[in-house]
């Protein structure tokens, strides 16, 4: 107990230390791309979502975590903007359906990400590709198409923020807004009755990351300036949140890291008591086997030292010894004649045919003389015996 104590007292200082020294380490940029509003990191839209109210004045903010067809079946909406920020946009039939409707009422749809459902692009017949962008290579120039909008020197962003673009666009159908130094289109338009859908393969480009750079803020400025004005803004969450909220009763505690790492200790101290506290308190006690009945080895032995040795004479003076103490005992007759008196009483008493009798009385006394047996007399003998102890019983 000691020594286990020893052990845990260690084991206890090594990971308090190693939680210290976690704690107090300098926090790595986390470059995860969720586009979530609450997000601060690199790859987050919480800028965005904060400067919405400057960049629609007039129009109420809506997050929504449900499909497109939840959030807009049944609802008359006017003069609103739905925005889809994501890493991949999933929509089905019923949910482009319900889209469409809203677009042809005069209703806009901003669409950023890098890759849209199969029924997007089929539909849209648009295609996404991205520039190889080599190290040390220089990032890929984009800007506008509308005069009013370009910039002289065009827009480079670093990381290859701005490498995205359509490899392939249905030019009947869509109009290009943004264009690559390459002149493949960044950006475009396709417009359904009184609305629009822009569509932009770039979400990167709403981030925290590029809207802190005064290029990126300025970029992005415009490219929502296409927007016409709104009385509403939907922000879909569905796309990067799922489709309800998460349910778990641990969630509080995975969304703040001391409380996350308090309850990983709690569990790890757990699993180390219950693996010591498996062990027995007290000693094994060890397993007996039971005492082996020899005496049936005991036999097979004997007899293959008898049958190795093949002296029928010592056996057959034995078996006579043991059988004559036999009717001693049980009987209470003298074995020191055996004659026709012998036999008689012996038939008497016993209950064994006198047949049986006779015969083996006279085959005792004439091996009783004999200087040589061979094996068939002492087998003869034996089974007159059996055959005596079996009419007996």
């Amino acid at each position: 107990m000691k020594g286990l104590r020893l052990y845990l007292i260690g084991s206890a200082v090594v990971m308090l230390v190693y939680l210290i020294a976690q704690y107090y380490k300098p926090k790595p940029t986390d470059w995860t791309a969720t586009y979530l509003k609450e997000d601060k990191i690199p790859m987050g839209t919480y800028i965005l979502y904060q400067e919405l109210g400057s960049i629609f004045p007039e129009a109420m903010i809506s997050p929504s975590r449900l499909p497109v067809y939840n959030t807009l079946k049944d609802k008359e909406f006017r003069h609103s903007i739905y925005l889809f920020i994501a890493g991949e946009v999933k929509m089905d039939e019923y949910d482009y359906q319900e889209l469409v409707k809203y677009m042809e009422k005069g209703n806009s749809v901003l669409i950023a990400a890098y890759q849209l459902s199969e029924l997007l692009t089929d539909t849209l017949n648009l295609r996404m590709n991205s520039v190889l962008n080599y190290a040390g290579k220089k990032a890929t120039r984009i800007n506008f198409v509308a005069p009013a909008l370009k910039d002289r020197k065009g827009y480079a962003f670093n990381k290859g923020l701005g490498d995205q673009y359509f490899s392939r666009v249905d030019t009947s159908r869509a109009s290009a807004l943004g264009r690559n130094a390459n002149g493949d289109v960044n950006f475009v338009k396709y417009t359904y009755g009184k609305g629009a859908l822009y569509i932009l393969p770039s979400p990167q480009l709403l981030s925290n990351y590029n809207l802190l750079n005064p290029v990126g803020a300025n970029y992005m400025a415009k490219a929502l300036s296409c927007l016409p004005p709104a009385e509403k803004v939907i922000w879909d969450e569905n796309n990067t949140k799922g489709n309800v909220d998460d349910a778990s009763v641990l969630r509080v505690l995975f969304r703040n890291d001391r409380l996350r790492w308090a309850y990983y200790l709690a569990l790890t101290g757990l699993l180390v008591f219950v693996f010591f506290e498996m062990k027995r308190r007290q000693r094994i006690i060890p397993v007996i086997d039971p005492l082996k009945n020899t005496s049936v080895d005991f036999v097979k032995v004997v007899g293959k030292v008898y049958y190795q040795q093949r002296d029928n004479r010592d056996i057959v003076q034995k078996k006579i010894i043991y059988f004559l103490e036999h009717v001693r005992t049980n009987y209470r007759l003298k074995t020191t004649k055996l004659d026709e008196m012998f036999v008689s009483d012996l038939v008497l008493k016993s209950g064994v045919t006198e047949e049986v009798t006779r015969h083996l009385i006279e085959l005792i006394n004439k091996l009783n003389n004999a200087v040589v047996i061979n094996d068939n007399e002492l087998i003869k003998l034996n089974k007159l015996i059996e055959k005596f102890y079996k009419q007996a019983q």
